[in-house]
């Protein structure tokens, strides 16, 4: 009896669990501008290189990024900042104009 008991809980605590790390696991989309093959490697390679971030896809059509990641390690507006520091806007940060400026002239995306 005491054994079937113990499988009980011991089951029950592994399927809470597992059911608390899934919830971490988050899917956003956002609006990052960029040009090119090269803005793609730039954006996705910044927003990939955080710790949390499992997944980053940046579609040149639509400049939307799909970033997939773990949000007790990392937040969103994380990846907009690491983003913009890369030299890309996204739709909540700016990058700065040095940076955006050293940018090669096919992925300068700003009207002038």
């Amino acid at each position: 009896m005491k054994t079937k008991i113990l499988n009980l809980v011991v089951g029950l605590f592994l399927i809470t669990s597992f059911s608390v790390s899934a919830q971490e696991v988050k899917t956003e989309k956002f609006k990052v501008y960029g040009n090119c093959g090269m803005c793609e490697n730039r954006i996705e390679k910044a927003a990939s290189g955080l710790e949390g971030v499992t997944k980053a896809d940046w579609d040149k059509e639509t400049q939307m990024l799909e970033i997939t990641f773990d949000d007790s390690k990392v937040k969103v507006d994380d990846v907009h900042k690491a983003v913009a520091k890369a030299g890309h806007d996204t739709e909540k940060v700016k990058a700065d104009d040095e940076v955006y400026n050293a940018l090669p002239a096919c992925c300068l995306y700003r009207e002038k």
